[in-house]
């Protein structure tokens, strides 16, 4: 027998599945989702489903959220066996044997924010860098020379240091190098969006973090980050502005992992009904050292995070995901085959990383795999699938091949 809060569940689940695919134009935008969900205990909910409902999601073709919270559950950790072989085969039937590759490049780590487990935050107090133009060409170089055609611009969020102005002038001196440049700043408005959409970059990523609205101030205590909801619009505003590709995630760690990976899902759901043109992807970070004190809400273990991969997978089989550099060698490769599409290759999280290790800043947290390109690209090979570094040449453009 169904009880009450399961009802309750279910109806508010479909409410918004139905609101989804008619592709409801809500003032709200996700907000309005959050909204609804804030009537439902999703932890709850996650804890109460059975094997039943985890062997009824695992028959079926498309997913509800229902079955979304059913595969994050602990009543779905006996069929994560079931779970792999069909996330591989959805993977390949949708993307191939192929896994693409990007590095970030840092422009500046200067920062007005002070997020309680960050490296970059204002009261760090480490060394502030950031890259002139000279800087931008020599890191860009020493990348483009390892085959990286996909590149991830990155700055703190400082507006009046690492402006819009300034992103797209980087944007200008790396465009003859990389035909795919994609951004991770600070969230921009519409117009912002647009003008770097016109500069050359096709691409965004940007992380809520966590979507618990309760919890989010008390680790975003000061700065622009701090505006939960004007964070929650960008990545709509960057799909409107017409970005390529619009990627999001939430830190794990930061919350309970079910919650947050299960809003991850249901927001990169709600994007690609809204904006069905647009590649939605998503990341899996997990919290990871970095020079500060704070220790993570939850621990997400390993097999946690493959259950989130694997769940994330089944519920949303066009969707990227990426895995990257925070997670250790030997487990990044066995992941390749349960559902990953994207991997970040010979990284460094320090401002002048890549061309100039003695002169680099600290990096925003420490990365766990260190191996350089080739290795990567090695790893991706003996796993039987094809390590990709470029998937894209806008036609009006004479970037090199």
């Amino acid at each position: 027998m169904m009880c009450s809060h399961e009802k309750m569940t279910g109806s508010v689940m479909s409410e918004i599945s139905a609101d989804m695919s008619v592709r409801t134009a809500q003032a709200g935008g996700f907000y309005e989702v959050v909204r609804q969900l804030q009537d439902v205990d999703v932890q709850a909910a996650c804890m109460a489903a059975d094997g039943y409902r985890v062997r009824q999601a695992l028959a079926k073709d498309t997913l509800s959220p229902e079955d979304f919270l059913a595969l994050l559950s602990p009543a779905a950790r006996p069929y994560m066996e079931s779970m792999a072989h069909k996330a591989r085969d959805v993977t390949v039937r949708q993307f191939g044997r192929t896994i693409q590759l990007f590095t970030p490049l840092y422009l500046s780590n200067w920062c007005t924010n002070r997020c309680v487990y960050c490296s970059f935050n204002a009261c760090s107090g480490i060394d502030r860098m950031q890259l002139d133009a000279a800087g931008v060409l020599r890191e860009g170089q020493a990348i483009a020379a390892t085959g990286l055609r996909h590149l991830l611009l990155l700055t703190g969020e400082a507006p009046a240091k690492a402006s819009v102005d300034y992103i797209r002038d980087c944007v200008r001196v790396l465009r003859p190098l990389f035909p795919s440049l994609s951004i991770e700043v600070y969230a921009l408005t519409e117009p912002e969006y647009r003008t770097l959409a016109v500069a050359g970059v096709d691409g965004m990523t940007l992380f809520q973090e966590t979507y618990n609205e309760a919890l989010y101030p008390s680790l975003h205590p000061a700065g622009p980050k701090s505006n939960y909801h004007f964070r929650l619009g960008a990545p709509e505003r960057a799909c409107r502005a017409g970005m390529r590709n619009v990627n999001i995630g939430a830190l794990l760690g930061l919350d309970q992992w079910q919650r947050d990976a299960f809003m991850t899902g249901m927001h990169a759901l709600w994007l690609q009904h809204r904006y069905p043109g647009v590649d939605i992807a998503v990341s899996l970070p997990r919290m990871r050292p970095y020079a500060g004190s704070f220790q993570p809400v939850c621990d997400v273990d390993d097999r946690a995070l493959v259950q989130i991969l694997l769940a994330m997978r089944l519920f949303l089989p066009r969707c990227g995901i990426t895995i990257s550099t925070r997670e250790r060698p030997a487990f990044r490769d066995n992941l390749i085959p349960l559902g990953v599409t994207r991997m970040s290759a010979g990284v460094s999280t320090a401002v002048g990383g890549h061309a100039e290790n003695e002169h680099s800043s600290v990096g925003q947290f420490e990365i766990s795999d260190p191996r350089s390109v080739d290795e990567v690209v090695e790893a991706v090979s003996r796993a039987g699938y094809q390590a990709v570094f470029k998937d894209w040449h806008p036609l009006e453009d004479s970037c090199a091949v």
